[in-house]
């Protein structure tokens, strides 16, 4: 209701970014269906195109490696084939904009989706000025941390992995 979707989202996934300076640069997407993680359907992403820290431009890959498969996915049942309900991006207004404009090369931006911002907690949503604050107790904001702190947590451990890996 106060994202004004227009139903129930069923399926929920949510990207994140982690590098250290643009260097082992990696993306994740986690996914949660009725509001339980699907960790089956996770994916990691290892950022192969963007030089340098560009958040944005890394954003833009992840969901362009993700989106591209939505109808040449061979079987329906592939994770990649199915299209969530509600996409949500762990970042604000610039995360949002940036991924808006993937999905819309793609032409799966009749998605709904959210920015989540860390700070104050505020999901942006696309052609709204004003941000969307889910009250402190409200389960919806539970759940949409959870998935955002996810979604975090699979690509920091992805990060030092690759991180790791470069080092030794």
């Amino acid at each position: 209701r106060e994202l004004q979707l227009p139903c129930p989202p069923r399926r929920i996934e949510c990207y994140d970014i982690s590098n250290i300076q643009g260097t082992s640069a990696v993306g994740s997407m986690v996914v949660f269906e009725d509001g339980r993680p699907k960790s089956k359907h996770y994916r990691r992403f290892q950022i192969n195109t963007v030089e340098g820290a560009d958040d944005y431009a890394m954003l833009q890959e992840v969901l362009r490696r993700r989106f591209k498969h939505v109808d040449n996915a061979a079987r329906p049942d592939e994770p990649w084939a199915i299209t969530p309900d509600l996409v949500i991006i762990d970042g604000g207004k610039g995360q949002l904009n940036a991924a808006l404009d993937a999905m819309k090369e793609l032409g799966v931006d009749s998605i709904s989706t959210a920015g989540l911002a860390k700070e104050q907690e505020e999901l942006f949503l696309p052609g709204r000025p004003d941000s969307v604050r889910l009250p402190r107790t409200s389960q919806a904001l539970y759940l949409v941390q959870r998935i955002r702190d996810e979604a975090h947590r699979f690509a920091l451990a992805y990060h030092l992995k690759v991180r790791t890996r470069k080092t030794l």
